[in-house]
């Protein structure tokens, strides 16, 4: 997908979430069969394509994952378009930068399996901060950003971290759910009113074009300044892993920079 393809309109985005037709557009992520199948742990590319990069828990249990390359962490970590979303002690010895998208299985898979595991583990004793950063793949991908970002109660005003992580838990929890959805848009509706959005809410923060394009730019940064072009990526003390870990992979990766 191209960058300029995701610059899009308040019109253009709630309708890709409420029109089934868009799957064409969405094709990233929401198919309901990838999303069944995000138990097999890997990536998804910026085209679509889903990539199996893990072997058995058991086998990636005793291997460190293979780096794809260096990025300067001194620049990942500057402030971007949108406020970071962030867990942890500012100090901590390990920095985790992770670029996702909502709509992709494989980000849904590590979140529902692996991330409370390591926040508990390492995020919540002060070993490492935990920053997640916007990689929308698809207009409904771009719309739950959005929603995560929107505070319920008053959608002109951005989430705080107590916020904004709890959101995104749950879209990914439920992501069978309205990912692929024929409806996204009553779908998401549905998942926002469990978070505390009315219908006028809902709408408001959906037709937020300083919020959207905000999120784009997050998305824009990420390819171009750190190598990004998969879902979930992962920024760790100056290299960058692309794809799914299970819990004994990463605590591994930890470990070895503690």
């Amino acid at each position: 997908m191209q960058m300029s393809e995701m610059q899009l309109t308040k019109r253009r985005l709630l309708s890709g979430i409420a029109i089934a037709a868009a799957a064409v557009a969405l094709v990233a992520c929401n198919d309901s069969k990838d999303a069944a199948d995000a138990s097999s742990s890997g990536k998804t590319m910026a085209d679509g394509t889903n990539v199996d990069t893990m072997q058995t828990a058991a086998t990636a249990a005793t291997e460190m994952p293979q780096s794809d390359g260096d990025v300067d962490m001194a620049a990942v970590l500057k402030p971007g378009a949108l406020p970071e979303m962030a867990l942890g002690k500012a100090d901590a010895p390990v920095k985790i930068v992770e670029y996702m998208s909502m709509t992709c299985p494989h980000c849904a898979h590590f979140h529902n399996t692996t991330f409370d595991t390591i926040k508990q583990k390492y995020v919540d004793s002060g070993k490492v901060q935990f920053i997640i950063r916007e990689f929308p793949f698809d207009p409904r991908a771009a719309a739950a950003f959005m929603l995560a970002r929107c505070s319920s109660s008053n959608p002109e005003q951005l989430s705080t971290p107590e916020q904004y992580f709890p959101m995104v838990s749950m879209l990914f929890k439920q992501q069978q759910i309205w990912a692929a959805a024929d409806d996204g848009r009553a779908a998401l509706l549905q998942m926002s009113k469990l978070a505390g959005f009315t219908e006028d809410s809902f709408t408001k923060c959906l037709t937020n074009q300083k919020l959207l394009d905000e999120v784009n730019a997050t998305r824009e940064r990420g390819s171009k300044d750190f190598g990004v072009n998969a879902t979930p990526t992962f920024l760790i003390n100056g290299k960058r892993y692309s794809g799914d870990m299970p819990v004994d992979t990463m605590s591994k990766l930890i470990d070895s920079l503690l």
